[in-house]
C-alpha cells in the first residue's frame, strides 16, 4: 500500500485535514458519504476532464453535475465567476450541496469563492491536482478572482472541508510545470521550516529526482503543506503571522501582472523571493550568504532569480495596486534566515525601484 500522510488545519469547527498521497482521491467517496449532500457539483479542469485516468475513473463524476473550467489564471475572471454561479443554478445547489475542486490553483481560487458566495457560502472539497496546489493555494481558505486592476482584490475565507492531494495526478505534470510549483515548496522553506530547505538541498538531483521519486515528494508535499497549515492554524484570516506567507509574493504578483500574466505564478515568485531577498540584503537583515543560499537553490531547482525584461513602471504601478499597499506605501515579508521572515510596513516605492533596477 502506498504510504499516506495527513497534515491538520485546526480552526475550531472549521478545522479539517489536508490528505497527501497516492489514493487520497478515494477519500472522496468517504468524505460524500458522511456529509451525505443534498446534491453536488464536480467543477474540474477541462483538460484533465478530457484524459485524466484518476478522475475518469471517478463513479462520482459520472453521478454529479460536471462544470468544465479551462486551466491557467484566466479562470479566475469575473466572466468565469458568472458561469460558475450559472453552473451552480442550473444544478440546483442549495444549502446543503457541495462543490468538489479538481484542478489548479487558479481553479480552487474560482471554484472556492464562487462556493463561498453561493447562498452565503455552501460547503467545498479541494482536489489539487499541481504541486503549487497542493503545498499552497488549496490550503488555508484563500479564494478569489482577478480584476484588469491586480490579482486576487475580489475574494473570500471559505474554509474547504477536506483538501485531497493525490500524488498520482503529479506523474503525469507536465515537468516545467512541476518545477514551478517548487516555487511555492522553496517559499514555505524560507518561511518557517529550514529542515525542509536543506533537504531540498540535498536533492542532487533537482526537480527530477523528486518528481520521480514517491517517498520524497511524499515528504516535500507533507512538510511544505505543514508549514501553510501551521501559520493558518495560528492566523485564519491573515491578521498577523499569515502574512509571512507573502513572502516572494508581492513583487511576484507584481511581475504576473506586467507581464500579462505571461509569466507563470510559480516562476514569478521565485524572482520576487529572489528580489525581495535582495532588498533585505540591503536593508542588512538577511545575511548575504543565506540570500545565496536561496537563490543557489532556487537556481538548481530550474527556476528564475532574474528580472525579465518588463516595463518598470508597470512594475511598480502593479506594486502600488497591490491588495497589501497602505496608500502608496508598501509591506513585505522579508526574510531574515532561512526559517524566518518578518513584516515590514511602510517601504517606500523608491527603494523598491532602485532594487528593480539593479535586477533588471
Amino acid at each position: 500500500m502506498s504510504r499516506r500522510a495527513e497534515v491538520e488545519v485546526s480552526l475550531g469547527e472549521r478545522s479539517y485535514s489536508v490528505r497527501i498521497g497516492e489514493g487520497a482521491l478515494a477519500d472522496l467517496s468517504g468524505l460524500l458519504e458522511a456529509s451525505r449532500p443534498t446534491s453536488f457539483l464536480f467543477a474540474v479542469d477541462e483538460g484533465l476532464l478530457a484524459s485524466h485516468p484518476l478522475l475518469l475513473a471517478r463513479p462520482e463524476l459520472r453521478t454529479s453535475a460536471v462544470l468544465p473550467v479551462p486551466g491557467g489564471e484566466g479562470a479566475k475572471s469575473p466572466q468565469r465567476l458568472l458561469a460558475a454561479w450559472e453552473a451552480f443554478a442550473r444544478a440546483g445547489l442549495d444549502r446543503g450541496s457541495l462543490v468538489v475542486a479538481a484542478g489548479g490553483g487558479s481553479l480552487t481560487d474560482l471554484v472556492g469563492f464562487a462556493a463561498a458566495t453561493w447562498h452565503r457560502g455552501i460547503p467545498w472539497i479541494a482536489v489539487p491536482t499541481t504541486l503549487l496546489g497542493m503545498v499552497d493555494a488549496a490550503i488555508g481558505g484563500k479564494t478569489a478572482i482577478d480584476l484588469p486592476g491586480g490579482k486576487n482584490l475580489v475574494g473570500a475565507f471559505h474554509q474547504p472541508r477536506a483538501v485531497l492531494c493525490d500524488l498520482g495526478f503529479l506523474g503525469t505534470l507536465p515537468a516545467g510545470e512541476f518545477a514551478t510549483g517548487l516555487a511555492e515548496v522553496v517559499k514555505a522553506a524560507v518561511v518557517g521550516d529550514p529542515e525542509l530547505f536543506a533537504f531540498l538541498e540535498g536533492e542532487s538531483g533537482g526537480a527530477d529526482r523528486l518528481r520521480r521519486d514517491p517517498d520524497r515528494l511524499l515528504e516535500v508535499v507533507r512538510l511544505a503543506a505543514g508549514v501553510k497549515a501551521a501559520i493558518v492554524s495560528r492566523d485564519e484570516r491573515e491578521a498577523g503571522d499569515r502574512r509571512l506567507l507573502n513572502f516572494g509574493h508581492t513583487v511576484g504578483h507584481a511581475v504576473e501582472k506586467a507581464s500579462g500574466f505571461a509569466i507563470p505564478h510559480g516562476r514569478a515568485v521565485s524572482i520576487g523571493m529572489a528580489l525581495e531577498g535582495r532588498l533585505a540584503e540591503g536593508r542588512g537583515t538577511f545575511p548575504s550568504g543565506e540570500r545565496a543560499r536561496m537563490e543557489g537553490l532556487l537556481g538548481a531547482l530550474g527556476l528564475p532569480t532574474s528580472l525579465p525584461r518588463l516595463d518598470l513602471g508597470a512594475l511598480l504601478e502593479a506594486l502600488t495596486a497591490d491588495k497589501k499597499a497602505r496608500g502608496r506605501r508598501l509591506a513585505f515579508a522579508l526574510p531574515r534566515a532561512i526559517g524566518r521572515v518578518e513584516v515590514v510596513e511602510g517601504l517606500d516605492p523608491r527603494e523598491i525601484r532602485a532594487i528593480l533596477e539593479s535586477a533588471a
